[in-house]
């Protein structure tokens, strides 16, 4: 990737006065509101309350889930409602079972029962994504029975709102090679958008419903932001399960006790950093590193592996703004062989602001290390997680030589480096180093063999970023990315340049839902963090940059998983 740049070498000395850029990042917005979590007694007390009648009512759905598959429509809507509800994580064995028993005894497997509800597209649409979800290689073909003779989707299914939802949640599964999925989306989206802005449709909740899921479909959504906004629409349905959604209010308010109490040990750390002082050209947002790593993993036992993921996501966001925005060329070439070296003598050659975070990184993963040494024979896992880093750093120097030469590569050049600049193969590795079990030396071995799930999700990642937020970069200085690239070597319009990425991205969700498919390389649970981070960016970087601007979407996101309680 070097051959044709030709770098002077530098020198250790750094110069007094250098003129530096900046990026004019507004500061956190949340000041130290999540810096203490201290329950009194009264607030301890109700919560073990709380937590024996979320251990009752856990009990009354999971005799709901493994009751016998009497009517599978009827088990299918309770599944997705109970994985709506953001409460699956309890009964995953529960469902796994409820789920390969449907699909042997239905259409897939068995064509002599397709007579007896396949005529319904909610329950067909529904069947197929839930399979689908749990990694069954269901065939699409099912929805040939909703086209007419011409092989276009029947103009009457367009009445049957609910069903057309449910096609149109189904169509987000899709994978390569799958032209009805394609048509179907095209189909069901004019038809949802007709509907949301009707006043005429009912039920009330309906339109709530589809209008959310024209913006975030529940493959691109994060299970607790999701969770969030269900439990208002699913209580507005006169037939919903008073003990379900019960359950999960209740879970959902315990288990966000949990995430604050984590958040506020966080925030005290960054607070002790003095980040904001010390560096106040970087991007002061660990609240916001935070929320990020809760859509990588909300479940309770993986504590640690929160606390590990939102330190190195925002130590990197930091590194990031270093090479981007504030450090000289010569001064990151120290960086980047300080961090080869990874040790602490290594500080003696940095200017003073990089000392502080280049101390603080070493800190993050002597902690973690730390964290492991307790666990036998799991210490291998710190070394690719300090290499993964180490490649990190490499391409953000790589990146800076190409912004002081004022180079823009071509798209064959540029994305090789920019998914790696990306951070999300860095986030991946880093992500299955506090998973206990799941993970084994071949998961890691999987990782850096470079396999499609990750490179899509780098690819969501890049691209979705690169396009929401190429003008406000370009305006301080920065990088050329994809949308610059792209314009130059095509000689392409914005317009046509984004059209084209978007398409790119579209094809990466479908290798996802592809490499989730069984055969499967590693364990489901280490496949749905990537998953869960590509479903990051969706959910931030879908019409801006909701990181760097933190204070318009990821404003309220955060209130409703980290600070408001859901109304019981």
């Amino acid at each position: 990737m070097e051959g044709s740049l030709t770098i002077p070498k530098t020198t250790n000395s750094v110069p007094d006065h250098v003129n530096r850029r900046s990026a004019n990042f507004h500061p956190s917005i949340w000041g130290d509101r999540f810096l203490s979590y201290a329950p009194n007694s009264m607030e301890k007390s109700a919560e073990a309350e709380i937590t024996n009648k979320i251990l009752e009512l856990k009990e009354e759905v999971k005799k709901m889930v493994v009751g016998p598959v009497e009517d599978p429509s009827k088990k299918l809507n309770l599944i997705d409602t109970i994985q709506r509800l953001g409460v699956s994580y309890h009964f995953e064995k529960e469902i796994e079972t409820v789920l390969h028993q449907i699909h042997d005894n239905t259409l897939y497997n068995c064509p002599q029962n397709a007579e007896t509800y396949d005529d319904d597209l909610h329950t067909v649409a529904l069947r197929f994504r839930l399979l689908r979800q749990q990694g069954y290689p269901v065939s699409c073909d099912i929805f040939k029975n909703f086209k007419n003779t011409e092989g276009k989707f029947k103009e009457a299914l367009a009445s049957d709102i609910r069903g057309i939802l449910s096609l149109y949640e189904a169509t987000h599964l899709r994978v390569h090679g799958e032209d009805i999925l394609d048509e179907a989306l095209v189909f069901t989206t004019p038809c949802l958008k007709s509907a949301a802005s009707s006043r005429h449709l009912s039920p009330s909740f309906l339109i709530e419903q589809v209008t959310h899921a024209l913006k975030q479909p529940i493959r691109k959504g994060l299970t607790r932001l999701e969770a969030r906004h269900y439990m208002s629409v699913y209580q507005q349905d006169p037939s919903h399960n008073k003990v379900l959604l019960n359950f999960a209010k209740l879970d959902f308010n315990l288990l966000q006790k949990v995430h604050q109490e984590e958040l506020s040990h966080i925030a005290r750390w960054w607070k002790e950093l003095d980040f904001a002082r010390k560096l106040p050209f970087a991007r002061d947002r660990v609240i916001e590193c935070y929320f990020w790593i809760l859509g990588v993993y909300f479940e309770p036992e993986y504590g640690f592996a929160r606390r590990t993921l939102t330190k190195v996501i925002a130590m990197t966001s930091v590194i990031d703004d270093i090479y981007d925005v504030y450090g000289t060329l010569e001064e990151l070439e120290l960086f980047t062989e300080a961090a080869e070296r990874w040790d602490v003598s290594a500080m003696d050659k940095l200017p003073e602001y990089m000392k502080v975070c280049y101390k603080a990184l070493l800190d993050v993963y002597d902690e973690i290390e730390e964290n492991l040494a307790t666990e036998d024979g799991k210490l291998y896992r710190l070394g690719n997680a300090k290499e993964a880093m180490k490649r990190q750093i490499r391409a953000y120097f790589h990146e800076a030589k190409w912004f002081n030469l004022n180079y823009t590569p071509t798209m064959e050049e540029y994305m090789p480096l920019a998914l790696v600049t990306s951070a999300y193969a860095m986030l991946a590795t880093t992500s299955f180093v506090g998973m206990g079990d799941n993970v084994a030396k071949d998961s890691f071995e999987w990782l850096f063999s470079n396999p499609k799930l990750v490179s899509a999700s780098e690819i969501v990642c890049r691209l979705m970023d690169d396009i929401v937020s190429h003008k406000f970069e370009q305006k301080r200085g920065h990088v050329a990315s994809a949308v610059e690239c792209y314009m130059k070597q095509h000689e392409a319009t914005e317009e046509e340049a984004v059209k084209d990425l978007w398409k790119q991205v579209i094809n990466a969700w479908k290798d996802i839902n592809e490499e989730c498919l069984y055969p499967i390389s590693v364990p489901m649970p280490l496949l749905m963090r990537v998953v869960n981070l590509a479903r990051v960016i969706d959910v931030i970087y879908k019409d801006e940059d909701g990181y760097t601007h933190s204070d318009v979407v990821l404003k309220d996101f955060i209130a409703s998983m980290l600070i408001d309680p859901v109304p019981e």
